[in-house]
């Protein structure tokens, strides 16, 4: 079963982090997505939406997918579906990303593990702004 990295390792890994890529971030302000990146912006985060029909959300120039974002990404967000998890991993891995976050409330425990048998950092289920703000300022 998953488990989670513990909130010093959560932790340890955000004070790394400079570039999160966030995967189905809305460009409608009233959603949780656009909410939890704003806020991670504010930290002096660097957010880069990935969304397949926006153009900009929160001042940043939004990709299609991660393989078309052109600079180095510390870190995946994720705010999809469980059922899209599957993808949104095998894109990280084909990248070689070493850290993904898959946001509260998602749970896909076969994509979490997969993941970390390939080298990646996960965290599932949790939000990454609350973390932030509550263990790591």
């Amino acid at each position: 079963m998953f488990e989670n990295p513990d909130a010093a390792a959560r932790c340890a890994m955000l004070k790394k982090v400079r570039t999160i890529a966030v995967v189905g971030l809305s460009p409608n302000a009233a959603r949780p997505s656009y909410g939890v990146a704003k806020a991670m912006q504010d930290y002096g985060f660097r957010v880069i939406p990935v969304h397949p029909a926006a153009q900009e959300i929160l001042g940043e120039k939004v990709y299609p997918t991660l393989a078309d974002i052109p600079h180095p990404v510390d870190l995946v967000d994720v705010f999809r579906s469980a059922e899209f998890i599957d993808g949104v991993v095998d894109e990280c891995l084909a990248l070689g990303l070493k850290a993904i976050w898959i946001q509260e409330g998602i749970v896909n425990e076969a994509a979490a593990a997969r993941a970390q048998a390939g080298g990646m950092m996960v965290v599932m289920d949790r939000c990454v702004y609350r973390d932030y703000r509550d263990y790591c300022r």
